[in-house]
């Protein structure tokens, strides 16, 4: 009905869904229960492996190293094999290397099976809300919030799953992630259909053609700076902080529930409100000084700044996805492809840089630095607000009709 709030039609429909979105929504949950999975455990893996905490880090930038290289591919696999194959191929492959990765006897082997962890996680995530949006009931709204608090309760419980199994080894997490992703496979196997293909097929090279736009290309630098912030608050912090498996995974799953609160359903007020631009901007500059606390406080300081650090960074990642969706002409797989390539970088270099950082300085100075790339964030949507006229509540009837959609941007 005429008026009415997306976002409200998305709430009352969300549950109403078939058994295929379900299955896809709920390994999406553990595909992004992977991503925080080692935040408290990486002191212990550390100690097992006898590895510095650079070495350790490395964990998360082959991780997404590998993310960001695959986000050229994983359009170009899907429009050729389908949704559903590619779905597999992916649990199949994270599968496969998150059994290895506890089997690992050195940091060198574990960081490797964490790369093709990542190829894995980039093929389903990547796919797995095009595939919700081709079957969900309600409208692409509803999909897309179903999809969010998938990513929301992801990030909150694969740091407490990290916890309760690697306060008793830290190889047991990643078994655990094995056995629920393969739980996901049989699931998807039996309820999920194959969904249309796309009427033309994707070129490796359309992803990097679409950050020829203004727009798109202003979103991703911006998201790269962030990206830094983000992740030297998820990769680094557990080192500072220095707390049992059991307390860091309490810290990161009250982090990961305030980024599922903010994300879903604070943002999109907000962004009702103030508008997209504004609202990310704030958030930026709350974030930075957020950091900065985080950096010279005391230990109670920190652990509180980096859960709260979980509100500011669930906002962003609501808008940047959406700005980076609809900023452009491009269809979304394609534009989203292009946005992850350059901000996944970021994700990938900040685990390994802030312990350098450390190293080099000391313990303040990598807080300090992603403080500044948070800034330079915020400048950068500033400096580039004529090319980000597309505010969030303009965007959705933009693409509302496509039925491909690609969104590994949370």
């Amino acid at each position: 009905m005429q008026g009415e709030d997306p976002f409200e039609q998305g709430t009352a429909s969300i549950l109403r869904q078939p058994k295929a979105v379900w299955a896809t929504a709920g390994a999406s949950v553990v595909a992004f229960m992977g991503i925080g999975l080692v935040d408290p455990i990486l002191p212990s893996i550390a100690k097992g492996l006898e590895a510095t905490p650079s070495q350790v880090s490395l964990l998360f930038t082959s991780y997404f190293l590998i993310t960001a290289v695959a986000m050229l591919v994983t359009g170009f696999v899907s429009s050729r094999i389908g949704g559903r194959k590619t779905l597999l191929a992916g649990l199949a492959l994270v599968v496969v290397f998150a059994a290895l990765s506890g089997t690992s006897s050195s940091v060198a082997e574990l960081v490797g099976f964490r790369a093709g962890w990542g190829l894995g996680n980039a093929l389903f995530v990547s796919t797995a809300l095009a595939v919700i949006v081709g079957a969900a009931a309600g409208g692409s709204s509803a999909a897309i919030l179903l999809y969010e608090s998938a990513l929301g309760l992801g990030m909150a419980c694969g740091p407490l799953l990290g916890a309760l199994l690697g306060d008793a080894s830290w190889r047991y997490p990643f078994f655990g992630t094995a056995a629920l992703m393969a739980i996901g496979f049989v699931c998807i196997t039996a309820f999920l259909k194959e969904q249309p293909r796309p009427a033309r097929k994707t070129s490796l090279l359309d992803p990097l053609k679409a950050l020829g736009h203004r727009g798109l290309a202003s979103v991703a630098t911006s998201a790269f700076f962030y990206n830094y912030a983000f992740f030297t608050i998820l990769a680094f912090t557990p080192f500072v902080l220095n707390m049992t498996p059991y307390k860091s995974g309490a810290v990161f799953f009250a982090w990961g529930l305030l980024l599922a609160v903010f994300s879903v359903l604070v943002a999109p007020r907000l962004q009702k409100r103030f508008g997209s631009l504004k609202v990310v901007g704030a958030s930026l500059v709350l974030l930075a000084a957020d950091l900065v606390i985080l950096g010279y406080g005391n230990h109670t300081t920190a652990i509180v700044c980096t859960i709260v650090s979980g509100a500011f960074i669930g906002m962003n990642n609501t808008v940047y996805t959406e700005l980076a969706l609809g900023v452009s002409d491009a269809p979304r797989p394609v534009a989203s492809a292009g946005y992850n390539f350059v901000r996944w970088f970021a994700a990938a270099a900040a685990p390994y840089l802030a312990p350098k950082i450390e190293e080099w300085s000391n313990i303040h100075i990598p807080f300090v630095v992603a403080a500044g790339a948070a800034v330079i964030g915020a400048v950068v949507v500033w400096v580039r607000r004529s090319a980000l006229t597309h505010e969030a509540e303009e965007l959705e009837p933009k693409h509302a009709t496509e039925d491909s959609v690609t969104v590994f941007a949370n």
